[in-house]
């Protein structure tokens, strides 16, 4: 029973570090697509004429750091807002009328969001005559870094807060086993036994609970991230890519096994040293 207690304390710490990484994973994932797919968004004024259309097309189109160009009319950004958010389909409807400008998305040849062309470009546009707003990726690849760290940090306070109850929970199983073999250990203790002889059982049970903790929060860390689309994907909308959890990394995985396996070394240790004296 303790053992098994030990170990729920052990899964528990490990997987919640590992899912706030996996928030963090798939946070870093979308804020490399987006730096990688840089994109600048003109909105145009409403009740642009199809003149100053085309005339504002064309000095984007001529820009040196486009690489292409897409116009979209209000009747398809509110087809695709539909589509992203079905679930405010009625709000939309009730207003009677189309709220959405006409805008051009631009994608850019240089990826580098700093570059002098792209701000020199951003900047020539901002005031022409028919643009009334513009918009750059850019700050939502700066807002996922800042959510990955975040969700990283937090997983790491979470989790060590319970890291060190693990360690503890595991000291003191590894104590109540000692207490439970103290004949065994006497008995031990007459015929030569040499102390690493004696403590080896324990410290060896201490890893194995540790590594076998954290092999079972990767379990379920697996599952959480098979499941999570399926039950909570469709009622996130478009929000699913954001709040979605991506699988960890070999590195991340092994990491894990590691820090189980040396917490449950620290923890038998700091047991043996206090409630064992050989």
């Amino acid at each position: 029973m303790r053992n098994f207690f030990s170990l729920t304390i052990i899964c528990l710490s490990f997987l919640i570090i590992g899912l706030f990484l996996s928030l963090s994973n798939n946070l870093q994932f979308l804020a490399r697509q987006l730096s990688e797919n840089l994109a600048v968004v003109f909105f145009l004024e409403k009740d642009l004429s199809p003149a100053a259309r085309t005339n504002v097309l064309e000095r984007i189109r001529s820009s040196p750091p486009v690489e292409q160009v897409r116009f979209v009319s209000p009747e398809d950004a509110l087809k695709r807002f539909r589509e992203r958010f079905p679930q405010l389909q009625d709000v939309v409807s009730d207003l009677g009328t189309n709220p959405f400008p006409a805008s051009v998305e631009v994608v850019l040849k240089d990826k580098t969001a700093s570059s002098p062309d792209t701000l020199q470009f951003m900047n020539s546009l901002r005031d022409f005559p028919g643009v009334e707003d513009v918009q750059f990726n850019r700050d939502w690849v700066e807002k996922m870094k800042s959510l990955s760290r975040l969700a990283r940090a937090v997983g790491y306070f979470l989790g060590g807060i319970l890291i060190l109850a693990s360690f503890f929970t595991i000291s003191n199983v590894i104590r109540l086993n000692v207490f439970a073999r103290r004949n065994e250990i006497e008995i031990l203790r007459f015929v030569g036994a040499t102390n690493t002889f004696i403590r080896m059982p324990f410290v060896i049970e201490g890893m194995a609970l540790g590594i076998l903790g954290s092999l079972l929060s990767l379990a379920l860390i697996y599952g959480v991230i098979r499941v999570f689309p399926l039950y909570l994907g469709a009622s996130l909308g478009a929000l699913q890519d954001i709040v979605n959890f991506r699988f960890l990394t070999l590195g991340q995985s092994l990491s894990l096994v590691f820090g189980g396996a040396l917490m449950g070394l620290l923890g038998s240790l700091s047991s043996l040293s206090r409630f064992l004296k050989i």
